[in-house]
């Protein structure tokens, strides 16, 4: 390698680094935040609660219980700490009497397909015994809430506010 070689390498390395170290740099000046354009802070909701505003609000504390433990608590219906048979079974004996209609402790087809039943008759809307595309759309399950989101007790979050532009009657 000559002379003139190793000057071309270290120009180039140098250059390189400097590239790398103004893409930082603009990245960086990039990635904060613009102070002019912070959404609102929250409205304190202090005021509202017979809470005290100087003390941080607390989280609400986590069941100590595992998820068997709760899973056991749930069917133990009496809380003697045993489960038994009757009490492992009581759920299905409920949804079971939901369906036998005429309570002679037997499903037939039709108490079993009550809902499908029900719901292809409701959908037939010009009653020809088959259903359109369009009726068939409007047997489509309707999405139910996460568990975890109906049991939320979580205030809502007001939408953010646009900032204020305050050049509009500059010029």
């Amino acid at each position: 390698m000559n002379r003139g070689m190793v000057l071309q390498f270290m120009a180039g390395a140098g250059s390189a680094l400097l590239l790398v170290a103004a893409g930082v740099v603009f990245w960086s000046n990039r990635a904060q935040p613009d102070e002019s354009h912070a959404p609102p802070a929250p409205i304190a909701r202090a005021a509202e609660t017979d809470i005290d505003a100087s003390t941080p609000a607390q989280p609400p504390a986590a069941d100590e219980r595992t998820r068997e433990q709760r899973r056991f608590d749930r069917a133990d219906r009496d809380n003697d700490g045993r489960i038994t048979l009757a009490e492992l079974t009581y759920p299905r004996q409920r949804a079971f009497a939901r369906l036998d209609v005429n309570h002679d402790g037997r499903l037939s087809f039709e108490e079993w397909a009550v809902r499908t039943l029900t719901k292809f008759s409701t959908a037939d809307a010009n009653h020809d015994a088959s259903l359109s595309r369009e009726e068939f759309a409007t047997t489509a399950p309707h999405r139910r809430t996460p568990a975890r989101q109906a049991r939320c007790n979580c205030a809502p979050q007001a939408p953010a506010q646009p900032p204020a532009d305050d050049s509009e009657g500059e010029n």
